[in-house]
Order: structure tokens, then sequence, then C-alpha cells
């Protein structure tokens, strides 16, 4: 589990209107370090040329940094000079290698753009004041070459992307290796290494849909060399199916043609205005990476007009790409499913799922959805000293239908009643939230409550009458209770779908008037995990950095995962950080295969004596229990260890 960490001074570059050589684009920047200056070299887009290239012609810039962040002294470093490259230089890679630095670039040789006149080329520097030399590279259609950062048995290795713009094949990454930097631009040795081409690729990808690009240098690690690259979600689908997101994989340090670990999707996709609109929308594109101790700084193209800065947590990345550190951040308990159906229990002899949770003077009480035989829900009781043994379960329902709004209207057998509960406690009242479902409206959300002496003492006709805390037209769930006032007003969040919502209200009177207002909190990431809808699990927990939200996700194949999200302490509508990764996902068979497939769903989490008790529904059948230290999931939340 990992974040990432914009910078706030993004676009660090952006076109300048004044100087014709970038009037239109300044992006896909690489930074290399020279002496105390960061350099960074990046695609100047001009204004357009009409009898040129009409859509402006591409050289490559330069400017420097002290702190990686603010650039200036922007000028031309790289301009079109030779047949091959005459109408554009595009995309610098460049690398220090051996007392030198060695810049790849792409270059258009002629027009209309196609494969016959997009290669690589590259030029040589001493000091990134003057170019030495520059040479044709690739003899074929090729772009994104990038050098690793030192020989691999003894060999100067390259990556680059081959077969990029010759649709519908798709384009493949590899790898090729040599003796000397002057084999690099010799056609022998690229007749050669094509003649043996497969030998040399890798293939990242998880659809014939799909295409990718080398993005930044390789960056060696102690597990592998860590390549961020772009990646193209149904690349051949049409645009308004395409994601471009940026991921990574781990290569192994003796042959770099071996994936040893990948991410499971983007890392960063476009979400910021500067990321969806430009030349070209929704587009991040990896050019660069920096690494200082364990954060690598990560630089990208956004839109094809301005150059970005974003940042991560190097060995928080290499956790959740290696599957035995990825499944070590939540343990399940032993003895799960703690909770199942019981077949002598017709209220619950379907299945018992989403539990709601609460901790009262060392108990652990658990209110869960459970479901007969005819699909209606009602809300079951059990406990638990220790957070992972059932010390107590009922064999009569806590809550059932009361109100019109949850009694059966649909077919006989269709889905009803109350679901999904979450517990908030103020003062000495507890106050639940659950979705109500009369199998013909929109689901919506109620509110009830209880007094906390009732409560623990079982007395359930103590549930105060429910109310509808969300409109009629719309579907509306997801609810729960904010732990604390903000501003002297109550928070209540919920979810109008996909995204998860915030309103605050003076009262609790909701006969008056109910939920108005939908302040976003959380919205789906195209290309994620959580790329269909998010959800709440159960009311945030606080701590010292924040409100701590597990919530869920819901993928486009319509598996249910679990990620966490931290608000600001003083206005818990504001975000601070969020997991690009899920922290708990389906993986054993009760959560694979039930009710409903492949889904971890919670309704509520305990923390106590420094760990988070995740109490989730599994499959939408049966109920499970999972610890993590609060530490560990602070620790990877907060972005000032960036």
């Amino acid at each position: 589990m990992y974040i990432i960490k914009r910078s706030p001074n993004n676009p660090l570059v952006a076109p300048s209107a004044g100087k014709q050589w970038e009037a239109r684009g300044t992006f896909n920047g690489c930074p290399v370090k020279h002496g105390e200056k960061i350099y960074l070299l990046y695609r100047a887009l001009g204004a357009p040329d009409a009898l040129m290239v009409p859509g402006g012609l591409s050289t490559i810039g330069r400017a420097y940094s002290t702190d990686g962040e603010h650039f200036r002294d922007r000028r031309q470093f790289i301009t079109p000079e030779e047949e091959w490259d005459k109408y554009g230089c595009e995309d610098p890679r460049v690398s220090y290698f051996e007392g030198q630095y060695v810049i790849f670039y792409t270059a258009l040789g002629g027009v209309p753009f196609g494969p016959g006149n997009i290669k690589v080329a590259v030029a040589l520097s001493k000091d990134l004041e003057h170019v030495t030399e520059r040479h044709l590279v690739t003899p074929f259609n090729a772009k994104a070459m990038a050098l690793f950062p030192e020989r691999i048995n003894g060999k100067i290795t390259v990556i680059l992307t081959i077969d990029t713009d010759l649709p519908p094949k798709p384009a493949r990454i590899a790898v090729a290796q040599c003796d000397k930097l002057e084999d690099l631009w010799d056609l022998g040795f690229w007749q050669h290494w094509h003649d043996n081409l497969e030998q040399h690729i890798i293939n990242p990808l998880r659809s014939d849909q799909d295409h990718v690009e080398v993005g930044a240098a390789p960056i060696k690690t102690k597990d592998g060399w860590l390549l961020i690259y772009s990646y193209f979600q149904n690349y051949y689908a049409g645009e308004e199916h395409r994601v471009v997101g940026i991921e990574a994989l781990l290569l192994d340090l003796e042959d770099p043609t071996t994936i040893t670990a990948k991410t499971h999707g983007p890392m960063l996709a476009p979400e910021e205005i500067y990321e969806r609109y430009g030349i070209v929308p929704n587009v991040v594109f990896p050019s660069g990476a920096l690494v200082t101790k364990n954060r690598v700084d990560l630089y990208y193209g956004a839109a094809d007009t301005v150059c970005a800065k974003a940042s991560f947590h190097l060995p928080d990345l290499l956790a959740s790409m290696i599957p035995a550190r990825r499944s070590a951040l939540v343990e399940r308990a032993k003895g799960n499913p703690i909770l199942r159906p019981l077949p002598e229990h017709a209220w619950e002899s379907r299945a018992v799922f989403n539990p709601g949770a609460i901790d009262i003077d060392g108990t652990i009480h658990l209110l869960y959805r459970a479901m007969s035989q005819d699909n209606t829900s009602v809300l079951g009781y059990a406990a638990s000293k220790d957070g992972i043994r059932i010390s107590e379960r009922d064999t009569e329902p806590a809550y059932v239908p009361r109100e019109e709004f949850e009694q059966k209207r649909g077919a006989s057998d269709g889905n009803s009643g109350c679901e999904d509960p979450r517990l908030t406690r103020i003062g000495n009242t507890i106050y639940m939230a659950y979705t109500a479902y009369d199998g013909t409206h929109a689901p919506r959300a109620a509110l009830t409550s209880i007094s906390v002496k009732d409560f623990t003492a079982k007395r359930w006709k103590g549930w105060q009458k429910p109310v509808l805390v969300t409109p009629d037209d719309h579907d509306d769930k997801d609810t729960c209770l904010f732990p604390e006032k903000v501003g002297g007003q109550y928070l209540i969040l919920h979810r109008i779908s996909p995204q998860i919502c915030a309103d605050l209200l003076d009262s609790l009177d909701f006969t008056k008037s109910r939920i108005s207002r939908c302040i976003e909190l959380l919205e789906p990431r195209p290309g994620f995990w959580d790329s269909q809808k998010v959800g709440i699990g159960g009311p945030p927990i606080k701590t010292d950095a924040g409100w701590l939200l597990i919530y869920h996700g819901v993928s486009k194949t319509s598996t249910y995962r679990l990620g966490a999200a931290l608000f600001d302490l003083e206005n818990p509508t504001m975000l601070i950080s969020r997991t690009v990764d899920p922290i708990f996902e389906p993986r054993e068979e009760y959560e694979h295969d039930g009710q409903v497939k492949n889904v971890v769903f919670t309704c509520g989490a305990i923390e106590r004596g420094g760990t988070i008790y995740l109490y989730y529904g599994a499959a939408d059948t049966c109920i499970g229990v999972a610890k993590v230290p609060l530490s560990k999931v602070m620790s990877m939340l907060l972005p000032e260890r960036i």
C-alpha cells in the first residue's frame, strides 16, 4: 500500500506564449543531476507552422533548478539538424553514463508522421550546455529509449518501445545490450538484434487491446530494476474508453528481460485539471525520475501540455508489488469466517454479512445484516471480548423492518429490509444508519438511535422510530454519522452512486428535511481497482494525523476491495491522501465464492491498542475479521514522509 503525492507547484513548466518554440506545449520532462543543479530536458512544442509542421515543431528544451520544482533559464537544447529529425525532436530521456550525458529522443524524419519516419536518435553532451555529437539509433520504428544507469554483466543495456506506430499491431517493450556505446548507432548491431527480437521482448500487457511505452530510465533497487512506464488501457477501443496511466514493474537484476513483479493497475492516472485538459486530454506520461534516499520524484507530462511531478515512498511501492509483502499488511483471523448463516434460524439461514461494529467497555458489539430464504434482511447481534472470537450471538434479530419504506413491496423473494448498519456513538446515544429497501424504490438511508444503556442491555425495544435521511429519487446509501461535530454541525457521510459525499447539518431532525448536498469526498478513479464506484466502510477513526476512512471500491470486474483515505482533522471534508492500491482484497475461498463473488465489504472497523480490527462481509455470505497495525496504515498515508 502506498500513496502518490503530486507537487503543490504543479505544473512545474508550462508553455510560454512569448516564446514561439515552446508556445503550445512544454511536457515529458526528464531530470538529471549536474553538480548542485537539477537539469530538466523536455519536449517543447512550438506554434503551428503551416509550411513545415502544422501542429507545431517539437524541439528539446532545457532548464535548471536547485530544488527540482522551480525551473529557470529555459532555452532550446536540441533542435532538428539532420534529415532523420528535421520534422521534430521529442521526449528526451537523459542519463549520466560513464563520463557523459546520453540523451535518447524520438526523431521525426518526415510528414505525414508514420512508422517509416519515427525512430530513436541520440545526442551526447559533456556538460548539458553543448551537444558534442548526435546519431540516428534505430533503423526501424521505435520510441522512448532509456539507458540503464550501469552495465549489467558488463553490458551496456537499454530499454525501448518498438512498433509504436503500427496499429493494430501492439507496441512492445524490448531490451538491448551491447559492449560499447557506439554499437547503438551501428546498423549491423540492430539488424542482428532485430533478427532475434523475441529473445529481447518483455510483455506487461494485460490485454491485446492495451498499449505500453517505456517511461523513465530504470531505477536500481535491491529487489530488481524498477521500470516506470506508460500503460494505455483499451487503447484500440476509442478515446471514450481509453485510460492512460502510469504503472511500474520489476525486472530481474541479472536478466532485465524477466519480469519479477508489477503493479496491478495504475499508480497515477489523470485526475487534476492540468492532466485532464490540454493538447491531448487525459494523459499522464512518465518521462524521468530522481531518487533521494527512499523518495522517488517522478516527472511526467500532463495532457501533452505541461511538465509535472509526483512523489512516492520507494519501499512502500515495492511492498505493494511483491506478493509476499503485499499480503503481509493485513492479517486474517485464523478462525475465519467468525460468523456463518445458521439454518436453524430462519431469519439468518441464507447469509450473514456486512457488520457494523462498536467498542463499549471492553466488548466489541456487532450488528450484522442477516438474510432469510426469501431475501428479507434484518440485523443480528453478536459480540466479542478479544475482537476475534465470538463470545455471544443472539438467537433473535436485534432489529427488523418496521416502516413502510423497508417492508417488502416487490417480488415475494426479492431483496428488501434493513441492510448494512453503521454505528456511531455520540455521548450516551448510539446512532445507527442503515440502508432501507422495499424492493421497489431506490435504496435509501435511514437513521435510528438507542441509548447506550439499552444497547448494552440488548433492550432492542429502545430503538427509536427510524426516519429516511436521503432523497427519494436517488440511489443514496452507505451512510454514517460522523463521531464528532464539525464547526458546531453534524457531518453525515453518504454515497450518491458512484461517489462518496458529505453534508453538514444543524440538526438530526430529519422529519423536517433530509440530506440535500453532495460535498464530494472521494470519486472512482478510471483504470484503478475502484474505477466503478466507491462507498464508505464504517465511521472514520480519529488519529493524531487526521480522520482515517476505510472505504470500499468496485472494479470493472465487479470485485469489491478495501482502501484507506486520510482526511483533515479540522476540516474532515478535505482529503489529505488516499491509497493507490487496496489494503485488503478477496483472497480466500469464502471471499471468492458466495451470493456475490469476489467481495470484501466492511461497515465497521475498531481501533484497539494500536490495532485496527476490520470486520467484513465475505462474498455477501459470511463474516470475517482481519487485523492491521494502525501505525502501518498511517505511516503509508502520511505525505510528510515522502
